[in-house]
């Protein structure tokens, strides 16, 4: 594994941060692959993510991965952590007087803001060849075209949407509730892990990341599990920090590029027509969150759009990698196809 690097830069946190317009010393946790002479790639992490398991299939040949798309012999892979997530600036391990509950919610745009500041200043890095991401991680790629259109020149986003959908807000509703009124929660201000709390969080949000097919044809056996209830005792009981699990979720909530140019008015079709980036957008058929008919709308709307979906029982873990290895032949098919690569 390489070293875990860090970025720091003090960011002003925008208008949809709270505190908004706060100044905020941030760090980005990185990792680098290859050359930086090389095509830059870039891969942000995703919800509960980290910068080890950040689609690994996409640039890494080990564990039996032939032939990634992104070999690092051929490309710059940059892989970055999401504020919130544990790595970056998160409420588990920011000083005070920004630790824990006190840990400001933080917007996609602080995210890309900090995130371009170190690929222009930290890398000199003037073009990114292709923003990939999963889930949240998609979610920033999106912001990251919006934001910045003449920066990148194509996305992949896998399992994922351009703003988060009332139907998207209201299943994360769901495992927030379950995880703040736990007993071991105490406000945000425990001494010890909010073990109880997080676990019952993971256990509201395992149904959701994936399908009803996934049950009805017990994938768990796939997954090495000879039980339902091993699979759930062995992937979701435990996590990540009971703060950072809320600060992940609250950025997630407040995804929508709509709103980070204020002449589109909040209109979504006219942003994504403004986005200069090619962008193929790869939606899970099962995907119970990001459903593929959001993408198919999106796609409407982009200059330069592609939709590929990925026709699995995996739901959103699909799109992640974690599904069949038929799923993710077919992502690094599709990447190749379309980045003529």
């Amino acid at each position: 594994m390489p070293e875990t690097k860090y970025f720091p830069k003090g960011l002003t946190l925008s208008a949809r941060s709270e505190p908004a317009g706060k100044e905020f010393p941030a760090k980005l946790a990185y990792w680098t692959f290859g050359s930086p002479s090389n095509p830059a790639v870039l891969m942000p992490t995703c919800f509960g993510g980290d910068l080890e398991g950040t689609i690994p299939f996409l640039y890494s040949s080990e564990d039996g991965n032939s032939d990634p798309p992104f070999p690092p012999e051929k490309f710059f892979v940059i892989v970055v952590g999401l504020m919130g997530g544990g790595e970056s600036s998160s409420p588990s391990n920011q000083p005070p007087p920004f630790d824990g509950p006190r840990f400001p919610k933080l917007s996609y745009e602080d995210n890309i803001r900090l995130q371009y500041a170190f690929c222009t200043e930290g890398l000199g890095i003037s073009k990114i060849f292709t923003y990939i991401g999963f889930s949240m991680g998609g979610q920033q790629a999106y912001h990251m075209a919006t934001l910045y259109p003449d920066f990148v020149e194509n996305i992949v986003g896998l399992a994922t949407s351009a703003r988060t959908s009332w139907h998207n807000w209201s299943f994360l509703e769901g495992p927030k509730h379950a995880l703040v009124t736990a007993h071991d929660f105490h406000g945000g201000s425990y001494e010890k892990p909010a073990v109880d709390g997080v676990k019952a969080f993971k256990r509201v949000y395992a149904t959701w990341a994936l399908s009803q097919g996934w049950f009805r044809q017990q994938c768990w056996k796939e997954a090495g599990f000879d039980t339902l209830q091993d699979y759930l005792e062995a992937r979701w009981t435990t996590g990540p920090d009971a703060n950072d699990l809320l600060a992940m979720l609250w950025t997630w909530q407040k995804g929508d590029i709509s709103l980070l140019h204020p002449q589109d008015g909040g209109d979504l079709a006219k942003t994504l027509s403004n986005i200069k980036a090619r962008c193929l957008i790869m939606p899970s058929r099962t995907d119970q969150y990001f459903p593929p008919e959001d993408n198919e709308e999106e796609v409407k709307h982009l200059k330069n759009g592609e939709l590929a979906v990925i026709e699995t029982v995996w739901g959103h873990f699909a799109g992640g990698g974690i599904g069949s290895k038929q799923d993710t032949e077919f992502i690094k098919k599709e990447v190749r196809r379309f980045l003529k690569l």
